[in-house]
């Protein structure tokens, strides 16, 4: 596999292991003892600690990264559904309709900068109580054997392909052609990276390719953000300019999409401190 299982203590041994495209994202490991336990890589990077195998885990409190990023991917959220909201855009000035969206792209951002942090700050070893990266290692860093770090990676782009477009859509005497370059074009590489992103966090917690849930809330909330991405793929694709008119494709469905995707995405971030209370062991 292309990502091992960190750092075993002494006498610790790997029974097990899986998942896709050569990445371990589950473990059972064996103790001195013989008693098993269960690893994941998503459990790793969150701190929840592993879990005795088959077992549930007792639960606790939920971590403060887990409310600031899930405070700031819901309030990027709200942004995104208020700004598609007919009644909305009706009621206000398009230029405070395109700065709500901008500005939920920005908290969209950073949520995904912090989700990037988390990765690269992840424990060294199986143990949440293992010594973890340096202050700089944990900021700016490099892991290409973790799906995880590819996911967050991906989705931090996708959110700064979105600040490109919604910035862009703040400036009112943009040509048909500048819009299809600078709002347009950057919307659809910014749904296809959350699209590559959201399958990669759902491969990461699905087992094979079918729906399969381990009945852990990071599985819904992985296939709450890939539904997600999938509607705002929907959107990108129904925006695309009509070369006759310069004008949508289909503004409902543009509306339509944006706005499941942003509920989605909402569900999804209010299950996160729910995730780090209820899974922690």
């Amino acid at each position: 596999m292309t990502s091992a299982v960190p750092d075993l203590p002494a006498g610790w041994r790997v029974v097990r292991a899986r998942g896709p495209a050569g990445f371990t994202t589950h473990a059972v490991l064996a103790r001195p003892d013989g008693t098993e336990v269960e690893w994941t890589s998503r459990r790793h990077r969150k701190g929840l600690g592993l879990r005795p195998s088959g077992a549930r885990t007792p639960g606790g409190r939920a971590s403060a990264l887990s409310w600031w990023i899930g405070a700031l991917f819901g309030v990027g959220s709200i942004c995104f559904a208020l700004g598609s909201v007919p009644a909305y855009v009706d009621a206000v000035d398009p230029a405070a309709v395109a700065a709500t969206f901008f500005v939920g792209s920005i908290f969209f951002t950073s949520a995904g900068y912090l989700q990037f942090h988390e990765v690269l700050r992840a424990p060294g070893g199986v143990l949440a109580e293992s010594a973890r990266p340096r202050r700089l290692a944990a900021l700016v860093g490099w892991k290409p054997r973790r799906i995880d770090f590819w996911a967050v990676l991906v989705q931090l782009v996708g959110t700064v392909f979105f600040n490109i477009s919604t910035f862009a859509a703040t400036q009112t005497d943009l040509t048909t052609e500048q819009a299809k370059r600078l709002v347009w074009a950057p919307d659809v590489y910014g749904s296809i990276c959350f699209l590559v992103a959201s399958w990669l966090a759902y491969s990461e917690v699905n087992r094979g390719i079918l729906p399969r849930s381990d009945r852990s809330v990071g599985w819904r909330i992985a296939a709450l953000n890939l539904a997600g991405s999938v509607a705002f793929g929907v959107a990108a694709v129904a925006a695309r300019y009509l070369r006759s008119t310069g004008q949508l494709a289909n503004l409902a469905l543009v509306n339509l999409g944006t706005f499941l995707g942003a509920v989605c995405f909402l569900l999804g971030a209010v299950l996160l401190p729910v995730e780090s209370a209820r899974d922690r062991s």
